[in-house]
Parts: structure tokens; sequence; C-alpha cells
């Protein structure tokens, strides 16, 4: 009895082919696991918002459905604010947010994400991957009993929406600006009153003119939120955000009991949708650059003595920080350097193409 079974299996893996029948097999026997993600962003976001939820599709599909994660937007669970706690308490398992949101906990949660005159998209990629950056930050997120994978950039961003013209750092002078996270430390340096509002209430702050100006990411999501019509003054470029990352941010304990095979698929999940993010705003931002500007929205371009006294004001921001932190100085020290090789190389080839293409008529 025990020798028919056996070649009855035996055929049976050979007429589907053996390696084939047995991966449902494996995710067949694999546990049933449910996982929440807190989002730090509306639903009305297909970019932002959208990459957790490419994410969590990614880890069903790639299980047969065994692993799910519900994807939850700012407020359902928990606000913005509060979504490192929820992840590192084990209120939720995972969130998705730009991590640049906490530098009120600690300046280096900013190096995961932007800083004014850092890194772009494809060079914040690279330090994570092939540099010290996924390491360095690994090691500053335990402290947070929390693991990250890099979920998405949107590429540089643009420098938000004015009431009135801005032309030289005195007109900077006293404006209430809605600016995320760690770039409020410059603008204060500048003389800008810097206000930390969701992406959600942005649009009725700077209806009411609560706020003079504000930024959010580029284009296609400023479009969606209506900014334009409330200010028609659209700067660039955002300076503060060169090539911002998110992070799929994770707890320790839930990341810790997952098998080999189901780590392999949240890691490669994340992956998936940090390109897809990407994509998503190259593809989308000429066509709402164009329906903008056509609805009368004015582009300007900042000042060479505005973006002067921002590098300047960021530099001496981050020479103080380092002298006071050393969990920032770890990670910006080796940043640092990595921007500056960056720089170097981009300066030959990248930066002298683009500036060639952007001057063809196409």
């Amino acid at each position: 009895m025990q020798r028919r079974d056996f070649l009855t299996k035996a055929a049976a893996s050979a007429a589907t082919g053996g390696a084939i029948l047995g991966a449902p097999a494996v995710i067949g026997q694999a546990p049933a696991v449910r996982w929440r993600l807190t989002s730090a962003f509306p639903k009305s976001l297909d970019t932002i918002y959208g990459a957790a939820e490419v994410f969590a599709q990614e880890v069903s599909k790639a299980t047969g459905g065994k692993f799910q994660i519900s994807v939850h937007a700012a407020g359902e669970i928990v606000p913005t604010p509060g979504l490192v706690d929820a992840v590192q308490n084990g209120t939720v398992e995972a969130g998705h947010t730009a991590p640049y949101y906490y530098f009120g906990k600690d300046e280096t949660f900013a190096l995961g994400c932007a800083i004014p005159f850092g890194l772009n998209s494809r060079q914040m990629s690279a330090w994570m991957f092939e540099g010290n950056g996924l390491k360095l930050m690994r090691e500053f997120y335990a402290k947070y009993n929390m693991i990250n994978f890099p979920g998405g950039n949107t590429g540089a961003q643009m420098g938000g929406w004015y009431r009135k013209e801005i032309k030289t750092a005195a007109d900077l002078k006293g404006l209430k600006f809605r600016v995320g996270g760690f770039a409020g430390k410059v603008c204060e340096r500048m003389g800008m009153v810097p206000q930390n509002i969701p992406g959600g209430e942005i649009y009725q702050a700077l209806e009411k003119g609560t706020i003079d100006a504000a930024e959010w990411v580029g284009p296609y999501d400023d479009q969606k939120l209506g900014f334009n019509k409330v200010a028609p003054n659209y700067y660039y470029p955002g300076w503060w955000e060169g090539g911002p990352q998110l992070d799929f941010f994770i707890n320790q304990k839930a990341w810790d009991s997952l098998n080999g095979e189901y780590k392999a698929i949240v890691e490669a999940a994340a992956s998936h949708a940090h390109v897809i993010m990407q994509a998503r705003y190259d593809a989308r931002n000429p066509a709402a650059l164009k329906q903008l500007v056509a609805g009368g929205t004015k582009l300007h371009a900042f000042s060479d003595e505005i973006m002067n006294a921002a590098f300047k004001a960021s530099m001496e921001l981050y020479a103080e920080i380092s002298a006071k932190n050393a969990n920032w100085k770890k990670v910006y020290d080796d940043y640092a350097k990595f921007r500056a090789d960056q720089n170097l190389w981009f300066r030959f080839t990248e930066a002298r193409f683009d500036r060639f293409m952007q001057s063809q008529k196409l």
C-alpha cells in the first residue's frame, strides 16, 4: 500500500514537474498571516498612498492569498504623527510614511527620507541599496523596535504654492508656510513661520488664509488637492526635497515572526512598490503640469539669492546638529561623502545630457 502511494505521487510529480508541484504545496502549508498597515497619506493620492496598496497586493499574489495586509489611510487607525509609535508598540504591524515627519523624535529620521540639498531619487536608492544607507538607517530604526524597507520616491519636488510672488529672500520673512518635516528648521532660519499640516487639510488652510503658502509634492498630487484654485504662483525646485524616500516601517516582532519565504516576499514586494511609485510620478507629472499652466497657474523659479541663502542655512544647521546628535553625525558623515561623490559623477554625464536634451525642440 505504501509502495503504491509513493508511485502514484511520484508519477503525478513527474507529469506536472516536481518543482512546480512542490511550490503550491509549500504555500499551501504556510501559515495564514494578517497584518494591518497604516499609511501617512489620504486615499485620494493614488501615487503616494497607492504604493502601500501595490505592496499589499504583491504580497498577497506571491503567497496565494495566505499573507494579507490591509491598508488604512491616515487617521483610520492613527493619525500621521502617531504612525511610528503605532508600529513601535505593535498597534499595527506596518506603516508607510515619509520618515522626516518624525524628526521631532530625532533629526536622524530625516536622513532616511530627504534633507534640504540632499540626494536626488536615483542617488538615494544608490545610497540605500549599494552604499551604507540601509545598514545605517536600520541600525538607527532598531532603537524604535522596527525595520525599514525603501517604499517609493517622488523624485525632486516642486517648491510650493504662494499667494504672492516671492522674488527675494526678504519676501520670505514672516511667511506662514506649510512645509513637510525637517525642512521647517531651515525655513525658520530664513525668517519663515513653518506650519506642519497634514496633506488632507492644506487646501482649507490656504483657502481660509491661515497660511500664506504651501508645498506638497508636485503637479499630479497638487492638482488633485486643488491648490491651484487658491494660490496662483507655483515655484520650483523644492530644494528641501531633491528625492524624498518613503519607507515601509515594520514592527520588529512582526518581522521576526515571519518565515524565510515570507520575508523574501515582503522584501521583493517593497522593492516593486519602490520602483512603481517613482514611475507613476514621472509618467503623470508632465500632463498635470500642462493642465495647471493652461488653467492659469504661473510658474516661477526660485531666485539664485533664495537658493544660495537656503543652502547656506542648511549647511550651518547640519554642522550644529552633528555637534550635538551622535546618531545624526554617524549617518550624516557617510551620507555627505556619498552625496559629494554622486554630484561629482552626475555633473559629467547625467547633468550634461539632461541640459542638452531639455534645450532641444522635441
